[in-house]
C-alpha cells in the first residue's frame, strides 16, 4: 500500500547509503617507478610511487623483471632528444617480464607469457602497459636480463650491419664505441660473416677485454684515421658512427670506393651532466655539408638509422618483429650472447647512469626492480653528496644570494630617510630643542605660530650642527651632504 511504502522508505535509506559507499571507485594500487621530474642532471631522477596501469585495447600488462639502460636514456634525461616528452615522465624504452593481464581485442598473447617489449618511455616501472605490436615472446631458456639486453642493441647492430651496410665476406668495418652495448652486438654479429676485419675505437681502460675480439683497436684520443690508413691505404668498406661531429668527416674520408657510412647516434653532444648548447652547436658545425655530386664522383654512400623513429613513428613494427625472430634463433643457437656490464636496482639508477655517461661500461647495464639497492659505503655516500651539490644549477646559488641583495636594497631608504621621519633621528641631542630655541631667540620678539614655519630653517640649523657632531656615523651613512641639508631644511621647527 502507499502508506506502507512511505513507512519503508526511512528504513531503507541507510542501506542505500551503504550501497553508495560501496560503489565508490577504489583508489588504484601503486607501483614503484623511475621518474624523470625535469630535464637536467642526475638529481632529476626520482624513484616514486605511481598508480598501476591497466591494459587498454590492444595492449598487454607486463610485470617487469628487467630493464635496459641505453645512451638514449641519458640523452632523454638531458632533454637533447628530438621531440622529448613532457615531464614528469616514467623513463625507459625497453623491458622484459611476464604478461600479467591482457586488454580487449589483443591477440597472440596469453597471461604468463615471457616477453620483451619496446615503448616510448614508461618501461622503468614494476608494471608497464604496452601495445602488443611492440611486444615479442622470448624463447625458452632466455633470461630476463639477456632479453632486456638484446632488444634495442642487437636490433640496431643487425640492421646497420646487414640491411643497410650489406656486410659481406672479406670486407672491413670501423665501429666507434665498440665496448658499449651496441658495440658488443656488432662484435658478435660480424663473426657470422667470414674474414671480416674489424677496426674499433674505445676508451683505453676497455682495451684489455676487447682486444681478443677486435682486429685493430684504437683509443679515441689518437689519430685513428691515420693509423687505419697505414694498415689499409684504400680505407674501409663500412663506417658505423654513433658519435657524429668531427667523427663524421673522418669516417667519410676513410671510405674506400663503394664504401658505406652509417650514422646511428649522436652521443658526442653529451659532454657534461646537463645539456650543453655549445656541444650541440659544435657537433652540428663540425659536420661538413655533403654534396650529392661529390658522393656521385667518389662512389660513396651515406645513410642514417634511428630505431625509435622507425618503430614508433614510421610504423615498421612488422619488419622489426621479423628481425627479432632472427635474433632469437641466433641466441638459441648460441651464436649471440649479450654481455652484461652490471645489474642495478631502481634506487641505484643515478650511479648506473653515471657509469654509462663516463663510458666505463663494457656491455649492457640492466635495471632489476626486484633486487634491493646496494649498501653504500661512507665514502660513496659522501662522494654522491658532493656530486649532487656540485650539480646544483646556478639558479639555486643565485637564489641564496638574492635575499642579501634585497636586504641591502631595502636598507638604502633607511639611510636616506623621508623628510617626515628623519627629523626624529636627527634631533636627538642632549640639549632640549626648547632650550636651543630660547637661547637663539630674542625675548622681545617671540614668533607667532604663523611665523614659526618661516623661522624654522634658521632655528633648525644649530640643532642639525649639534646632531652632526654627536652622531658622526649617521652622517657618514648619508649618500650626499646636499640631501642631508635638504632634509634638515624641510624639518619642522621645534615647539617651545
Amino acid at each position: 500500500m502507499p502508506g506502507d511504502s512511505a513507512e519503508e522508505n526511512p528504513a531503507s535509506a541507510p542501506a542505500k547509503e551503504e550501497s553508495k559507499t560501496d560503489d565508490k571507485p577504489k583508489e588504484p594500487k601503486e607501483m614503484k617507478a623511475v621518474v624523470l621530474t625535469g630535464f637536467g642532471g642526475l638529481k632529476m631522477l626520482k624513484v616514486q610511487s605511481k598508480p598501476q596501469p591497466t591494459p587498454g585495447e590492444g595492449e598487454v600488462l607486463i610485470a617487469v623483471k628487467a630493464c635496459g639502460v641505453n645512451f638514449l636514456d641519458l640523452m632523454l634525461r638531458q632533454g637533447v632528444t628530438d621531440n622529448p616528452p613532457k615531464t614528469p615522465v616514467i623513463m625507459g624504452y625497453e623491458c622484459a617480464g611476464t604478461i600479467e593481464a591482457i586488454g580487449e581485442k589483443t591477440e597472440g598473447f596469453s597471461v604468463g607469457d615471457n616477453v620483451i617489449a619496446l615503448k616510448e618511455c614508461h618501461c622503468w616501472a614494476e608494471l608497464a602497459s604496452i601495445p602488443a605490436k611492440y611486444v615479442y615472446k622470448i624463447p625458452e631458456g632466455m633470461t630476463f636480463h639477456d632479453a632486456a639486453a638484446i632488444a634495442m642493441n642487437y636490433l640496431t647492430a643487425y640492421i646497420i650491419l646487414f640491411d643497410i651496410g650489406n656486410l659481406r665476406s672479406g670486407q672491413s668495418i670501423l665501429a666507434h664505441s665498440i665496448g658499449g652495448g651496441v658495440g658488443q652486438a656488432i662484435i658478435q654479429l660480424t663473426k657470422t660473416v667470414e674474414n671480416v676485419t674489424l677496426y674499433g675505437t674505445a676508451s683505453a681502460h676497455k682495451h684489455e677485454s676487447l682486444k681478443p675480439n677486435v682486429t685493430h683497436l684504437f683509443d679515441h684520443g689518437v689519430d685513428y684515421a691515420q693509423e687505419i690508413r697505414k694498415l689499409s691505404p684504400e680505407g674501409v668498406d663500412i663506417v658505423l658512427d654513433c658519435l657524429c661531429g668531427d667523427y663524421t668527416n673522418k669516417g667519410i674520408s676513410l671510405l674506400r670506393p663503394m664504401g658505406r657510412y652509417i650514422l646511428f647516434g649522436t652521443s658526442s653532444v653529451v659532454t657534461g651532466e646537463t645539456k650543453s648548447f655549445f656541444s650541440f652547436a659544435k657537433s652540428w658545425w663540425q659536420v661538413d655539408k655533403i654534396s650529392p655530386l661529390k658522393l656521385y664522383d667518389d662512389n660513396k654512400f651515406l645513410a642514417g638509422f634511428q630505431l625509435r623513429q622507425l618503430l614508433f613513428r614510421e610504423n615498421q613494427h612488422e619488419y622489426v618483429r621479423q628481425l627479432m625472430d632472427k635474433l632469437f634463433k641466433l641466441y638459441t643457437d648460441g651464436t649471440i650472447k649479450p654481455v652484461i656490464d652490471q645489474v642495478a636496482s631502481f634506487e641505484d639508477i643515478a650511479e648506473a647512469m653515471q657509469r654509462l655517461h663516463d663510458r666505463k661500461n663494457i656491455g649492457k647495464i640492466i635495471l632489476d626492480p626486484t633486487i634491493q639497492p646496494k649498501e653504500k659505503t661512507k665514502n660513496e655516500a659522501e662522494a654522491e653528496d658532493r656530486a649532487k651539490s656540485d650539480s646544483e644549477p646556478e639558479e639555486s646559488t643565485k637564489s641564496e644570494t638574492e635575499p642579501e641583495e634585497s636586504i641591502d636594497s631595502d636598507s638604502e631608504p633607511e639611510e636616506i630617510s623621508p623628510p617626515d621621519t628623519e627629523p626624529e633621528e636627527i634631533i636627538k641631542p642632549d640639549v632640549k630643542p626648547t632650550e636651543i630655541a630660547k637661547s637663539d631667540t630674542k625675548p622681545e620678539a617671540k614668533p607667532k605660530p604663523a611665523d614659526a614655519e618661516a623661522a624654522a630653517p634658521a632655528d633648525a640649523a644649530p640643532a642639525a650642527t649639534a646632531d652632526a657632531a654627536t652622531e658622526e656615523p649617521k652622517a657618514e651613512e648619508t649618500p650626499a651632504e646636499g640631501e642631508a641639508e635638504k632634509t634638515e631644511e624641510e624639518a619642522p621647527a621645534p615647539a617651545e
